[in-house]
């Protein structure tokens, strides 16, 4: 989650320089080329097996394209990233509900209350913002957890199998096909201006926030049980919050922080109900 908490300020820092898009499907292509170099030194296959690809094309979709378009674009559109962080608190609620339709998990009343408590938390400050309707931004971001709730809960269940690094990798790898000559158009065809922050912000989406943050994340949802590990994601916001805060130089009010520490105290309502 210290990983995945700096994914917004970050994409914000790049988007500074760079079109909303080309971060979004740029970033995959940098991370691939550091799975390949992985892979290639682990000596392990370069493709996954043909009978896991449809597992992969969800993940793909998922946390390759998915979540990183639609968050984009709900920064570009003009969300702050405070208040994109707060929504994002809805992501493990989406991630458990997942985990039951797809991975045959079966949490205890207790937990599924949490999740409740959690998801109100952030309607109820998503409301409040919006002057008591939803945006655009907000239905953004809806895409974009839902999408990540998808590709967690695949590769969480392949990294039962799979060590997490390889299934992120593969991921990776067989989204190349598209990501390549995808991001080769954007960069010829948008305006490109980079400076020293949109570089870092960059580099950091790429090899942070879509490879080395998914190593430990799948191998914990396997261990853990993806929707119980999933609730983990709920310490996400708080941590954002801080960036927004130190980093971009963001107002963060006491409602920000307020629906923040609500979904916060609910990890640990989750934490305690076991599957």
């Amino acid at each position: 989650m210290l990983a995945f908490s700096g994914s917004l300020p970050a994409t914000a820092f790049a988007m500074e320089g760079l079109d909303p898009y080309l971060v979004a499907i740029g970033r995959a292509v940098a991370a691939a080329v550091a799975a390949l170099v992985v892979l290639v030194a682990a000596g392990a296959p370069i493709l996954p097996p043909r009978a896991h690809l449809r597992s992969y094309l969800v993940i793909v979709a998922g946390v390759v394209f998915g979540f990183p378009v639609f968050s984009g674009l709900a920064l570009d559109s003009g969300a702050s990233t405070s208040h994109a962080a707060v929504v994002v608190g809805l992501l493990p609620a989406a991630t458990a509900a997942c985990a039951v339709l797809r991975a045959g998990e079966r949490p205890r009343p207790l937990f599924w209350t949490a999740c409740a408590l959690g998801a109100a938390s952030v309607t109820v400050f998503t409301l409040t913002r919006g002057g008591g309707h939803v945006t655009g931004a907000d239905l953004l971001m809806v895409g974009a957890l839902l999408s990540a709730a998808a590709g967690y809960t695949e590769g969480g269940r392949l990294a039962r199998e799979t060590p997490g690094w390889r299934v992120i990798s593969y991921a990776l790898v067989v989204a190349l096909p598209l990501t390549v000559p995808v991001t080769a158009v954007l960069a010829l065809s948008t305006d490109v201006r980079p400076g020293a922050a949109s570089l870092a912000g960059f580099a950091y989406v790429s090899l942070i926030s879509m490879f080395l943050g998914f190593i430990p994340w799948y191998a914990g949802l396997a261990a853990g049980g993806i929707a119980r590990a999933g609730q983990t994601q709920l310490a996400q916001p708080p941590l954002t919050l801080l960036w927004a805060w130190l980093l971009l130089g963001e107002d963060v009010g006491p409602a920000t922080i307020g629906a923040a520490l609500a979904v916060l105290a609910c990890v640990a309502m989750t934490q305690r109900a076991r599957s």
